[in-house]
């Protein structure tokens, strides 16, 4: 435990200018877009006078120089302060409060299923590489791994929620239905089937892939040809010592893909109507508001940082030589 602890501080320290980095180059490719939020309220209401677009810009602040709002910006940053939304007039916090745990709920769901169905599957496929079980799951997974996700979540919305009704067609919950409790996570829980369905489908075609190759490269090892030769079971081989090496380059993909899960999620969101964090970076965009695309990308990217902080972790628990030099100095 010490020595995840010793490099879960290493690598959370590590963590600080990365996020740095990317507020900061956030914030200077927005400066080079055309337009800003006064453009789009102008454009909204049919235009203006250009005092009025005088008075707006220096009452947002725009009416400064880029290196003056983007100190001002790091320095409510450091204070937690993510600033006010142009668009919703509402602090910008409360307003991710509000559509972040939606997304939270989808991404962790489609990782959790991707990741278990896949390593389960790519398990039972890798046990006799090359066998039919093999060929099938294989096959399985590339056809599946080629299907664009919104058009999956297109085919399942028109299969199970228009022609079978079994499954809501659109939202997170069912709107003022009066639910509290139990009753009301399982109306979440029932709207989120397909949508997670959708999601979660392609990214377990990859990590069935990846545990089905890591396991017929473990076959081959001498670890492997040790346990056969001693007389081990087939599957005690397969749980205890084969899969649990090939695990290891699986929990090392659960964080890379957790960014691409979390920019997949926007596609989703807009096909099944989510009000999550996709579809607000969607508003922030066609409303030109700069401090709200700024904040939503600034928490995506602690979110990735904290997933591949907790894959660090669990990969220091699964291999012992990780994070050994920081617990031996």
């Amino acid at each position: 435990m010490k020595r995840a602890f010793l490099l879960l501080r290493r690598r959370a320290i590590s963590s600080i200018p990365v996020l740095l980095i990317v507020v900061v180059g956030t914030f200077f490719l927005l400066e080079l877009a055309p337009g800003d939020a006064v453009d789009a309220y102008l454009l909204s209401i049919g235009g203006g006078d250009a005092a009025l677009m005088e008075s707006l810009r220096a009452s947002y602040g725009l009416d400064q120089s880029a290196l003056a709002r983007l100190w001002l910006y790091l320095t409510a940053l450091a204070r937690l302060d993510l600033g006010w939304s142009v668009t919703f007039g509402r602090p910008i916090a409360d307003i991710i409060l509000e559509r972040l745990p939606n997304t939270l709920w989808l991404m962790g769901s489609a990782l959790a299923l991707s990741f278990s169905l896949g390593s389960i599957l790519g398990t039972v496929a890798g046990a006799r590489p090359g066998s039919a079980t093999d060929r099938v799951l294989s096959i399985g997974s590339l056809a599946l791994y080629a299907v664009p996700s919104f058009w999956l979540g297109l085919v399942l919305s028109v299969v199970f929620s228009v022609q079978l009704r079994w499954f809501p067609t659109a939202g997170i919950e069912t709107i003022a239905s009066g639910k509290h409790g139990l009753e009301r996570a399982l109306d979440i829980a029932r709207h989120l089937v397909l949508p997670v369905s959708a999601l979660g489908f392609i990214y377990l075609a990859l990590f069935l892939r990846m545990m089905r190759s890591g396991m017929a490269e473990a076959w081959r090892q001498d670890f492997a040809l040790a346990a056969r030769a001693k007389g081990l079971s087939r599957p005690r081989i397969v749980v205890r010592h084969v899969a649990r090496n090939a695990l290891l380059p699986l929990v090392t993909m659960l964080g890379l893909q957790a960014a691409s899960m979390l920019g997949g999620s926007v596609v989703i969101e807009s096909v099944f109507a989510i009000p999550g964090f996709g579809r607000l970076a969607q508003e922030a965009v066609a409303g030109r508001d700069a401090p709200l695309l700024i904040g939503i990308i600034v928490v995506s990217a602690v979110l990735v940082i904290l997933v591949n902080l907790m894959v660090d972790i669990a990969y220091a628990l699964l291999d012992p030589r990780v994070g050994a030099a920081e617990a031996s100095s």
